[in-house]
């Protein structure tokens, strides 16, 4: 079965952005870099690679078949650490309207488990939302259970029980902003 693309540009969306304000790279501490960029702004060649990573941990990894192209990507804020050419981490931003219906962040990869890429990829995630997107006052996330902790860390709240979601289980989480 497959999804029909409701993605339109409208003047009037939530939280829209424009291609001329995101594309930024930062270069971190351990010599990394940090690449924050709307859909329209990633090159063919690093949108295969977000989406190769993605399928690469969970549908392979986590042997879990699911449909991960969803139409939210085109109006997210992507955002993806590399280090010596390698992609070491991803996640994404998804506008008030879009996924969660609130400012939510997904699609969390760290390929280099144990060095601290997945907290710097998703404290950027958090920054990169306060700073790109407006009149918001949480940001949701769905948390696969054993990622709780994770998650706690940086404030975020259990909102739900758990529950089955892509042959997984999940939880939904908050941060409020402040």
């Amino acid at each position: 079965m497959f999804t029909q693309n409701p993605y339109e540009t409208t003047d009037t969306q939530t939280n829209a952005l424009t291609p001329s304000s995101i594309s930024e790279k930062h270069k971190l501490a351990d010599g990394g870099t940090l690449h924050i960029k709307t859909f329209d702004q990633l090159t063919t060649s690093e949108l295969y690679n977000l989406l190769h990573v993605r399928s690469s941990v969970f549908i392979v990894e986590q042997n879990c078949v699911y449909q991960d192209i969803d139409y939210n990507d085109q109006t997210a804020i992507h955002l993806w650490i590399t280090q010596d050419g390698k992609t070491v981490a991803i996640c994404r931003i998804c506008p008030a309207g879009t996924k969660l219906g609130d400012v939510s962040i997904g699609r969390v990869i760290s390929t280099e488990r144990g060095k601290g890429y997945g907290k710097v990829i998703f404290q950027a995630a958090i920054d990169a939302a306060k700073r790109f997107l407006k009149d918001f006052d949480t940001i949701k996330i769905e948390s696969q259970l054993t990622k709780q902790h994770f998650y706690e860390k940086f404030g975020f709240q259990a909102t739900s029980e758990p529950f089955m979601m892509e042959g997984l289980l999940h939880l939904n989480m908050i941060l409020k902003i402040e």
